[in-house]
């Protein structure tokens, strides 16, 4: 059975001690096992301490991040790529120094919504980049999961099938696909299908809504996505991502577009996404068990 996180922006953008244990403890008290947060820079952030909190809960972590377009690794500036690089070691590090294991987000090319086509110059100045990144991060078991996003986010990986053509070209066995329920309903032509041809190289999920509000309370469709994970055997993290302009993250928030205030209470958010998702997967489970009993007279 998979395991399930939550990212911190259910509980905060913010990154102040206070903010970060609250983000914690409520975590802890609902039962997630995972906490998943978006780049924290080590000069504001005392990672020892929080790496300490994070085992002393019994938590495992996540990084997420979106490179910046002063870091696309994609770009046709040799500078600009090699900051790229520079913030994908750094977070990696930082992955690391918190225990975690994961680094996921949009890495293979600056996050935001692009004005023109993708290059095959591009890709390969992408690939190459990553690749470097992936054999430095390989003595720190930290994997490095693309992020497969829509159209708006990214000009790059649309599809889990664009992102296991890039992972292919890398030759690196440390990268994996990020995939997110929200963005693979949007760009999938049927995401359960998407989800059995990625199985194998499948890192990280993100269980979101069409709206990123309640779960069930939009136009995806869970069952055929648990259906999915149950059938490729995943019993790794699936984390519930949500957002709200009741929580701001003011570089996030403009990027991903969150006009609306679709929760105020997300203890109640969470609490209900946690249900949710568990009993989506052992339904799942059940029905998977039912069809292939054969009941056959005594």
């Amino acid at each position: 059975m998979s395991k399930i996180g939550v990212h911190s922006f259910v509980w905060s953008a913010g990154s102040s001690r206070d903010d970060l244990e609250r983000a914690l403890n409520r975590t802890h008290e609902l039962g997630y096992k995972l906490i998943e947060f978006s780049y924290l820079d080590p000069r504001q952030v005392d990672v020892a301490w929080l790496a300490g909190r994070i085992r002393e809960l019994g938590l495992d972590v996540a990084i997420s991040m979106g490179l910046p377009p002063e870091g696309d690794i994609s770009s046709d500036d040799a500078a600009v790529v090699a900051r790229g690089e520079e913030i994908l070691d750094k977070a990696v590090a930082l992955t690391r120094d918190l225990g975690g294991t994961k680094l996921a987000g949009i890495l293979s090319s600056a996050h935001g919504k692009q004005e023109r086509a993708l290059t095959r110059q591009a890709w390969d100045t992408s690939v190459s980049a990553l690749s470097k990144v992936a054999d430095r991060a390989r003595t720190t078991g930290v994997t490095l999961n693309l992020e497969i996003v829509n159209r708006f986010e990214s000009n790059m990986l649309n599809t889990a099938a664009q992102g296991m053509a890039y992972i292919a070209d890398t030759g690196a066995s440390n990268v994996f696909l990020h995939l997110d329920t929200f963005h693979m309903n949007i760009e999938e032509a049927d995401v359960g299908l998407a989800i059995r041809h990625a199985a194998d190289k499948i890192g990280y999920v993100h269980i979101g809504e069409s709206h990123r509000g309640y779960l069930g309370t939009g136009s995806i469709d869970f069952p055929a996505i648990f259906d999915a994970l149950v059938a490729i055997g995943w019993n790794d993290y699936v984390t519930f991502e949500s957002f709200s302009s009741a929580i701001v993250d003011k570089d996030l928030s403009l990027k991903t577009a969150i006009w609306r205030d679709l929760w105020k209470d997300n203890v109640a958010l969470a609490r209900h996404a946690r249900e949710f998702i568990t009993l989506g997967l052992q339904t799942a489970q059940l029905k998977a068990d039912l069809v292939k009993q054969a009941h056959l007279p005594s």
